[in-house]
């Protein structure tokens, strides 16, 4: 499912959003974080520019803004949360065998634990940043039972960066042009996105550099009072 597809679809949502902007910001990212293919590019960019417009609940584009940014982390970890709970609730082999049936394709599961495994509870912040893999990351979590609080701050601080991201494009779009439909929105919003991507991925390589820095420098005083 293409967000071009779904953001031609979207315009009766937005003549709604001055009522119902922020529930659907909620629900939609609620689907879109768990395992249903549903892209957030559909739902933070045009909630950013009409929040510069003026045109949702509060009428006030900044307060707007960061509200729109707040209830889609609150979608984002609605649905993490979903796929955490159902990936421990169902279990390794019933997701493997039936999950190609509810849009979890084997090899994208495999893939998503290999990272996991190999990368441990900081992937559930950096996967929140990349394509693709974005939302199935909270299912291998589940699967190994990772510490919920940790799970939660993880997920919360990569899906709040990812949000923010797509709101504050749709508010520079916002500020670039005065009327465009939901499918300009999305296609200049994701062209955007792709043109900077690398401020992302310098991004993601300093926090990682900086968490395993602090990692040794914290247990560096432990092996040394173990000597």
């Amino acid at each position: 499912m293409s967000a071009e597809y779904i953001a031609s679809h979207i315009e009766f949502a937005i003549q709604h959003a001055a009522v119902w902007g922020f529930v659907l910001i909620i629900i939609f990212m609620t689907v879109e974080s768990s395992f249903i293919p549903f892209p957030s590019e559909v739902i933070m960019i045009p909630a950013g520019f009409l929040a510069y417009r003026g045109e949702l609940t509060t009428g006030v584009p900044w307060l707007d803004l960061w509200l729109a940014i707040l209830f889609g982390l609150i979608g984002s970890m609605l649905g993490a949360y979903i796929n955490y709970y159902l990936a421990i609730w169902l279990g390794r082999p019933f997701l493997h065998k039936y999950g190609k049936y509810f849009f979890l394709p084997e090899p994208a599961l495999n893939r998503a634990e290999e990272i996991f495994r190999k990368y441990g509870e900081l992937t559930t912040f950096v996967c929140r940043l990349l394509p693709a893999i974005r939302q199935l990351i909270s299912l291998p979590a589940g699967l190994a039972k990772m510490n919920i609080w940790s799970f939660s701050f993880w997920t919360a601080l990569g899906a709040g960066i990812w949000t923010a991201i797509l709101a504050f494009v749709g508010w520079y779009l916002g500020h670039l042009a005065g009327n465009m439909t939901p499918l300009e929105m999305v296609v200049k919003g994701k062209d955007l996105i792709a043109k900077h991507y690398i401020w992302i991925f310098i991004f993601l390589a300093v926090i990682v550099a900086g968490y395993f820095a602090v990692q040794k420098w914290v247990m560096r005083p432990e092996l040394e009072v173990e000597k």
